[in-house]
């Protein structure tokens, strides 16, 4: 199965209609924290129209080949964590929700430092069976679009950015 490709243009449009509902909602979120590597430019986009403060972890579930690590280890984290996150309303950010085992980790170990709420925004939500759940304390959970179980690939992970828009285009033509 080829994977789907998206353009910069249609994340940048995506991520404008999330921050919209988030704006509109009653949550009011004070920090983004964004899961990285995907959720980086999701979150920088969201910042610019929510004009929040972004923070930053890295989480994997992949080895560089792909392969599925049996659980989502820490690779880089927020220092000084619970100074910047307690007692704050958190928007946490990434580029998709596959399995949910990633986010789950995440939302746990951010819940651990007291946050006064949390909130998800994914670009997109894979349609499948998940491994893991969001859990209750999480007050919202937007996606951008849903998506059928497929492989993404990103703009920012395109070795050439004009087959990427190339194959983003084969891709709107075929809608």
């Amino acid at each position: 199965m080829e994977p789907i490709a998206f353009s910069y243009n249609e994340i940048h449009k995506t991520v404008q209609d999330l921050a919209q509902r988030v704006a509109a909602s009653d949550y009011n979120p004070e920090v983004i924290v964004a899961i990285g590597s995907g959720g980086y430019i999701p979150a920088r986009i969201i910042k610019t129209f929510l004009g929040l403060p972004i923070y930053t972890v890295g989480i994997s579930l992949y080895l560089e080949d792909h392969t599925t690590l049996p659980n989502p280890k820490k690779i880089q984290w927020i220092d000084e964590v619970e100074q910047k996150l307690q007692g704050r309303r958190i928007l946490l950010v990434d580029e998709v929700d596959d399995s949910r085992t990633t986010l789950e980790y995440c939302i746990r170990e951010l819940l651990a430092h007291d946050p006064a709420a949390m909130a998800v925004a994914v670009l997109h939500n894979k349609n499948k069976l998940k491994r893991g759940t969001i859990p209750a304390e999480v007050e919202h959970y937007w996606v951008g679009r849903e998506l059928d179980d497929i492989w993404v690939k990103y703009p920012w992970d395109a070795d050439d950015i004009d087959a990427q828009d190339e194959a983003a285009k084969r891709k709107l033509l075929a809608i």
